[in-house]
């Protein structure tokens, strides 16, 4: 994208052209720009001044910054949103009821909450460090 012109030259270059003395063709190849940019800045200067309907610069700016203030609330009420939905999921009746029945047990043997960890345990017991004698 080429580098836009100064706000004095766009100026200058629309009242040169409002003023009527020289076609447009001819304004544009006197500035070095181009016909298409003549009539755009003329249209821009249009809106600015209220002769056609559309937004102005700064009421374009304006609107950019409020949309870009207004998307940090958007996203921490989605987050609470959210949230709110997570816990009141856990508060819900039959909730409290494990999917399997051995859901809630642990997996450790040596805890003996696992069936059949009283077999294994007796054959742990050695291999866990009884104090040896010496002597």
């Amino acid at each position: 994208m080429p580098k836009p012109f100064p706000k004095e030259f766009r100026e200058d270059v629309v009242r040169v052209a409002r003023s009527g003395d020289a076609p447009v063709s001819q304004i544009a190849k006197d500035f070095g720009i181009s016909e298409s940019c003549v009539h755009r800045w003329l249209a821009i200067n249009d809106v600015e001044q209220g002769k056609r309907p559309g937004m102005a610069g700064s009421e374009s700016a304006e609107l950019g910054e409020l949309r870009k203030r207004n998307t940090l609330p958007e996203q921490e009420n989605e987050v609470l949103r959210r949230a709110a939905a997570y816990l009141s999921q856990a508060n819900l009746p039959g909730k409290n009821v494990p999917a399997r029945p051995r859901a809630g047990r642990r997996r450790y043997p040596r805890h003996g909450d696992v069936s059949g960890a009283h077999d294994r345990q007796a054959a742990l017991l050695p291999l866990a460090g009884r104090p040896r004698d010496r002597g």
